[in-house]
């Protein structure tokens, strides 16, 4: 009795959620919130890590520090955050604002200082606590649409200090900001067979199971009939009210015969474990139909910390006489929820629906170190590249190398090489390993050493080598030789490459290093002029752009001014 009630003494710091301070951090906006994507939302490759705030389709709008404390890391990037400000706080939280359009006073200062000291746009800057202070309230930049955001909006995120981990913004009280009394809608129910010879309705193949609305408000599904094993997986959203955006959910949880089966809530996770979305949904079926269905069950348990599941994770053997019913659960974080009922049943029907998977020659088995060679070509997938084993397409033909395709998710690179003892050493340096992406070649970065090209990816497809001799493409938009600027704020430029890709670009004033902002998505950058190195009449300009194996394109004009 001693030894169970030390047990329960001590696991009940582990069972406990911790309390989060619900009035310390203010709104970083002035205006009424309402979100484009939630804490833990599914998005590509990752789970999302913060709130993103709307910003009524514009920029520009004022971003307030959500509490005293200071700036402890900028980082300017082409992509991911964009432009974004880390802010330090004695509580022992960080908060971050994401896809800014610029910093404001002081802070865009020290960004801009920051710039033209390293003389490159994307920079990373770690402060110490007496650089930057901040107040509670104090303007600390301006909302933007930089990065990979696919519109206008702040990214919010709270973090762990000491351990970086994002932590869902709503424990902090933001939840009282943001009206929600609408329920979360599951749009997908599937079943599926698990094991070789599985049969679910008699099919070997997942299947959608259908469910109706019941007088008490939850859902009842179709008797589900199972030889062997069976797992579920759903497609949910959750929305909030005066928004129709379709946001993640906040918990799913899943019983058989009362006892928890799969249960996941988006509280807070590690960056590093972020990637382990693609195990969690139906990867496969994602890529084919662009709908992403959580799967409430693991065949190769993967070590994703927001999930809990019974010691079958999450399958379900059915047995003969025996009947269960399973019941889903899927909750927002003001606790409306919806309830999904399962019967499930034995049944020895043969499969009418046989499975599709082809079996090759080639079982990789995800828990295990992978070699395959062929010719001149080789690809090695260490152990946990994958999450589960699969049959795999390997082949080498007319000089391309087939791994697979893109249907199976990966957790890391795995490593492709190709030998070619035909090449002169100039050749080597513009040659590349590519990879098909659709109809177009992706730039894969290689090393060589002696005759032997080397990557490491993610990708899977199909495989060569290539060569790109061609410069990148430069197009002036507003500046053209000889032309008075005087009203003009900024300087475009467009700049492409159609194998490498853009490795860098420079440009200059009068010999002087100037700042040029990229938007990748514009395939653009863009000068503002900032009265650095003008002279009062004529002006030189250059601009360089270099590709990711050497080829450059350089760029030279004059303008005129008056600085006067």
């Amino acid at each position: 009795m001693l030894i169970r009630l030390i047990f329960l003494l001590i696991s009940l710091p582990f069972f406990a959620q911790t309390e989060y301070p619900k009035d310390y951090f203010k709104a970083p906006l002035d205006i009424k919130l309402h979100l484009s994507g939630s804490f833990g939302e599914l998005r590509s490759n990752h789970f999302h890590t913060g709130l993103d705030f709307k910003t009524n389709q514009k920029e520009g709008l004022n971003v307030y520090a959500a509490a005293d404390g200071y700036v402890s890391r900028i980082k300017i990037s082409s992509y991911g955050y964009g432009k974004a400000i880390y802010v330090t706080h004695p509580n022992g939280f960080t908060t971050v604002y994401g896809h800014l359009q610029q910093g404001s006073g002081k802070i865009q200062d020290f960004i801009i200082n920051s710039h033209y000291k390293e003389k490159a746009f994307e920079i990373e800057l770690f402060l110490k606590p007496d650089e930057l202070v901040v107040k509670q309230g104090e303007v600390i930049a301006l909302s933007g649409n930089t990065g990979g955001s696919g519109g206008p909006h702040l990214h919010f995120e709270i973090r762990d200090t000491k351990s970086e981990k994002p932590i869902n913004p709503l424990l902090f009280g933001f939840d009282a900001l943001i009206k929600d009394t609408k329920f979360p809608v599951v749009s997908t129910l599937m079943a599926y067979p698990i094991g070789e010879n599985a049969v679910v309705n008699t099919s070997q193949e997942p299947l959608a199971i259908n469910y109706t609305k019941q007088a008490d408000g939850t859902y009842m599904a179709d008797k589900v009939l199972v030889n062997g094993a069976v797992g579920f997986g759903i497609n949910a959203y959750d929305m909030f009210d005066f928004n129709y955006n379709k946001n993640g959910t906040y918990q799913v949880q899943s019983f058989l015969n009362g006892k928890q089966s799969f249960n996941y809530e988006f509280n807070t996770f590690a960056f590093d474990e972020s990637r382990y979305i693609n195990a969690l949904l139906d990867y496969t079926r994602f890529k084919k139909t662009g709908v992403r269905i959580q799967r409430l069950f693991m065949n190769n348990p993967y070590p994703l910390s927001i999930i809990k599941s019974d010691k079958n994770s999450g399958i379900i053997v059915v047995k003969p006489n025996i009947t269960n019913t399973y019941r889903i659960e899927v909750r927002d974080f003001n606790n409306n929820k919806v309830v999904i009922n399962i019967p499930i049943q034995y049944s020895p029907v043969a499969a009418e629906t046989p499975s599709k998977v082809v079996k090759t020659p080639y079982l990789l088995k995800a828990n295990n170190d992978n070699m395959y060679k062929k010719d001149n070509m080789s690809v090695f997938v260490e152990e946990g590249t994958f999450y589960e084993d699969f049959y795999l397409n390997f082949d080498v033909k007319e000089d391309t190398l087939t791994f697979h395709d893109g249907s199976v998710a990966v957790h890391k690179n795995f490593k492709v090489s190709i030998d070619n003892s035909k090449l002169t050493e100039e050749q080597k340096k513009k040659t590349f390993i590519a990879s098909l992406d659709g109809k177009s070649k992706r730039y894969n970065y290689t090393k060589f050493k002696d005759s032997t090209f080397t990557a490491y990816t993610k990708n899977m497809g199909k495989f060569f080598l290539i060569q790109d001799t061609v410069a990148p493409k430069v197009k002036a938009i507003t500046i053209s030789e000889g032309k008075w600027l005087n009203t003009q704020k900024s300087i475009d430029f467009s700049i492409s490459d159609d194998l490498s890709g853009i490795a860098s670009y420079n440009g200059y004033i009068n010999g002087n290093w100037i700042l040029f902002d990229y938007d990748y998505k514009k395939a653009r950058i863009t000068y503002n002029f900032d009265g650095q190195f003008l002279q009062d009449g004529r002006n030189e300009f250059k601009l360089e752009v270099i590709d990711n194996v050497g080829n450059s394109t350089i760029f030279e004009t004059h303008f005129f001014r008056s600085t006067k």
